[in-house]
């Protein structure tokens, strides 16, 4: 049996191994953290990934986690929409809508399906790859502290026909592979992320900016509180609300600052620079636990690497093509590249054909698509980042004016990503 190597067990390595196994590869996931942990915060699933975890058996799962009520949209500063859509018009245009979800939600489930496909051991934790040799693909690794007598019955070196790099936005394998390459780069902007026990928000001594909806509450009919989800945006910053299913809500926003600003308090941080902004981000940020709020640089691919493939190596994921969050699109085309993967490397093939031929047409069906996503992504970013108050006036009554000739306008500006299909079933 064909045997793949896959280095990283986040979402992109995870769907990768699912994926693979299901085409009758026998697949090894390498994690170096000791455990999966519960962090990060949410994430975005859209209609393209939605139909790739199709293809291995996930979708429905995923679908059942969403968390929708009322329309989704763009707002101001001060709260007056800009454009908004709804959840069936979604669905009527790309037979799915969106599912925004805890990344330790999703990170389960593909732990989860990982042993169904392929029965225990497939993950090992706790090992840290230390090199790759592309042309014979070798993996080198160092165990970490496991467990029992485990460690020593542990191969050391792995020998693989497809080796999967999903080592993240600071890939080693990447710059291995392409030495001189230019390395992801400063987008300008800092970005928070948070979740919010809608309890916490409950109990918060302002709660009059959520509406009060029994339809939307407890199912005896008492008053609960609905947030609203939207992406408001401002001078340079962006605020996004989402409320998640297990009563959670999800914010998350950016501002251009200088790369690796930190402050003592985040949550200060976010009420002073979104504190006067319209109800409810500042009774959720008054909300909030400032232990759950994160803060990291966003940094993007903008030198598209020229093939995501060298000798019996692959790349997923950020390793390959990472990308502002502005599109959600990030984890979603890490989710595309695996199924892709696993569509085009023949197991059954002889010799390198297992990885050779497959690999080649995999880049070709990848690097153009992602690095169309990375800069439409980036593109959007720039819009955010514009302070000048009448090019933000103007940004602002274009988008709304066009909205109000094309209702459509914000699900359409999606098409080309969203209507994308998977090559064909796992």
């Amino acid at each position: 049996m064909a045997r793949a190597v896959v280095i990283g067990g986040g979402i992109g390595g995870l769907s990768a191994g699912v994926a693979l196994l299901r085409k009758g590869w026998d697949v090894t996931v390498l994690e170096r953290a000791p455990a999966i942990e519960p962090v990060g915060s949410g994430l975005a699933i859209a209609a393209n990934a939605l139909k790739a975890l199709d293809v291995i058996g996930l979708g429905d799962r995923i679908r059942a986690l969403a968390h929708a009520e009322g329309p989704m949209g763009l707002r101001r500063a001060d709260g007056r929409w800009l454009a908004r859509a709804t959840e069936e018009e979604a669905d009527d245009a790309y037979g799915d809508s969106v599912v925004v979800m805890l990344r330790a939600t999703l990170l389960d489930v593909l732990t989860g399906a990982l042993a169904e496909a392929g029965g225990p051991g497939r993950l090992r934790l706790d090992t840290r790859v230390t090199e790759v040799d592309a042309e014979r693909g070798v993996v080198r690794t160092e165990a970490g502290d496991l467990a029992g007598d485990l460690a020593g019955d542990l191969e050391a070196d792995l020998e693989a026909d497809l080796v999967v790099a999903a080592d993240g936005i600071h890939s080693a394998t990447r710059r291995a592979l392409f030495p001189g390459h230019p390395a992801p780069v400063y987008a300008g902007v800092t970005a928070w992320r948070g979740l919010i026990p809608l309890a916490d928000l409950k109990e918060s001594q302002d709660t009059r900016a959520p509406s009060r909806s029994p339809e939307a509450g407890s199912r005896d009919g008492r008053d609960a509180l609905r947030v609203p989800r939207s992406e408001s945006w401002g001078r340079g910053t962006v605020f996004g609300i989402h409320q998640l299913a297990g009563d959670l809500v999800y914010v998350y926003a950016t501002d251009v600052a200088p790369p690796g600003g930190t402050a003592a308090d985040e949550r200060e941080e976010l009420l002073r620079r979104f504190g006067d902004w319209h109800e409810p981000i500042p009774a959720l940020l008054r909300a909030a636990d400032p232990a759950r709020i994160t803060r990291n640089d966003v940094y993007y691919h903008a030198t598209p690497l020229p093939a995501f493939h060298r000798g019996r190596v692959a790349l997923v994921g950020d390793a390959a093509h990472a990308m502002t969050p502005n599109l959600g699109q990030g984890a979603c085309q890490a989710i595309e590249d695996a199924v892709v993967l696993a569509h085009l490397a023949d197991p059954g093939a002889p010799g390198d054909g297992a990885s050779g031929d497959g690999l080649a047409a995999y880049s070709a069906a990848r690097t153009r698509r992602t690095a169309r996503v990375v800069r439409r992504s980036m593109t959007l970013c720039r819009l955010t980042k514009w302070r000048n108050p009448a090019a933000v006036w103007l940004r602002d009554a274009g988008v709304a004016a066009a909205s109000r000739l094309s209702p459509d306008l914000m699900l359409r500006s999606m098409d080309e990503v969203l209507r994308w299909r998977p090559p064909a079933r796992a």
